[in-house]
């Protein structure tokens, strides 16, 4: 029986089959004559390309063609402030960095504060703003280059942002973003307008270089039909189609069985930027969903099954060293290691990255400006 699952912009939930959701977006896997081609550039492939984290993509061999003939193109990412920032929205973050570095290229940052205004009744202008500026501090933490980053907030670049905005708007129809997003009468009218807001950064490079100029967008799957859309309207307004390379989605700790993606929601079974080894150490030691067996002599015989396990899923993600990785699959699932050991291993690896993270977040207090995008 296939598995049941949702996801949209603003849902993700069940055990997704992204195999499936491949082809039900329209979407294309990253194979090996793509990534072969990117590592001749690279120079090496990101292990997150390697594990099949990021795994599919649309329009990316463009990107690579314009590497090829040395054309400038931008990255664009964002994050919409609606609370503090967790280890799964890093995730696109850490390969945008990647991906800065090999290509020497600018990326533009968006902080949509209007969306979450828009689509959460209990959020204001004041709580969104206050939350753009602490995930500022996250985002700068990652490492990006302060001469090729812009980071911008919606509402305070929209002098630049609304007129583009409404060239988009004014070529979608209500019946599209209906079928495209699964709007209804009752959505407001806020929430209809926000994707063509969403759309005009991948709009600005040709803006900005007054030519047409080639954006690549990494970030995770969900937020794909926000682009589709982008791209239908794209050639319409003169601009190339925009490309996206989309990753899988970092599961909260009791497994994306049970509560799909990590979200800020759920602070139980969520790990958060700021979250002090303490609270790691407790929330993975309590809540992280287990490939163990019931008793130590039953696992020690049988072994554990590390691919539902969630403490090594994030491994998966956060554990560099290929080798040493193998060899934690291999010992939980000869039985050889228990269920324990293995969350003692995640606990120190993620506590570790957190460290360096939170030394960097500390730093860019007196960085926010080098960033900043102003209209």
């Amino acid at each position: 029986m296939p598995k049941k699952f949702t996801v949209t912009p603003w849902e993700v939930s069940g055990e997704i089959d992204y195999d499936r959701l491949i082809k039900q977006f329209g979407v294309k896997a990253l194979d090996d004559r793509l990534l072969k081609r990117l590592e001749k550039h690279a120079g090496e492939l990101h292990y997150f390309l390697k594990r099949k984290i990021f795994f599919s993509h649309t329009y990316f061999d463009t990107i690579l063609d314009e590497a090829d003939k040395k054309h400038k193109f931008y990255l664009y990412t964002g994050r919409a402030p609606s609370g503090p920032v967790h280890m799964g929205h890093l995730v696109p973050w850490i390969f945008c960095k990647w991906l800065q570095d090999k290509f020497n290229v600018t990326l533009l940052f968006q902080i949509p504060d209007e969306e979450k205004f828009l689509f959460n009744e209990s959020l204001t202008f004041e709580d969104t703003h206050k939350w753009a500026y602490e995930n500022i501090l996250d985002i700068i933490a990652v490492g990006f280059d302060p001469k090729k980053t812009k980071i911008f907030l919606d509402t305070e670049y929209a002098n630049v942002m609304y007129k583009h905005a409404c060239r988009v708007a004014k070529k979608i129809t209500f019946s599209t973003t209906k079928s495209t997003f699964g709007f209804t009468d009752s959505n407001n009218i806020g929430e209809i307008f926000y994707t063509a807001m969403q759309s005009v950064p991948a709009f600005l490079p040709s803006i900005m270089e007054n030519k047409p100029t080639y954006c690549l967008i990494p970030c995770a799957i969900d937020q794909q039909p926000h682009f589709f859309m982008t791209n239908d309207v794209a050639p319409k307004l003169g601009y190339p189609k925009t490309a996206t390379i989309l990753c899988r989605f970092l599961p909260g700790l009791q497994g994306m069985h049970k509560e799909g993606k990590m979200s800020s929601s759920i602070e139980n079974t969520t790990i958060f930027a700021t979250d002090s080894p303490e609270k790691v150490r407790d929330k993975i030691n309590r809540y992280a969903f287990s490939g163990g067996r019931e008793t130590t002599e039953e696992h020690r015989k049988k072994g554990g099954n590390p691919d539902i396990d969630v403490s090594y899923q994030y491994l998966t993600y956060f554990l560099e060293d290929s080798k040493k990785l193998k060899q934690i699959y291999d010992d939980y699932k000869s039985g050889k290691m228990l269920t324990g050991e293995l969350k003692k291993i995640t606990i120190d690896v993620i506590n570790s990255f957190l460290k360096e993270h939170q030394a960097r977040r500390e730093k860019a207090k007196n960085q926010i400006e080098k960033f900043m995008l102003r209209g």
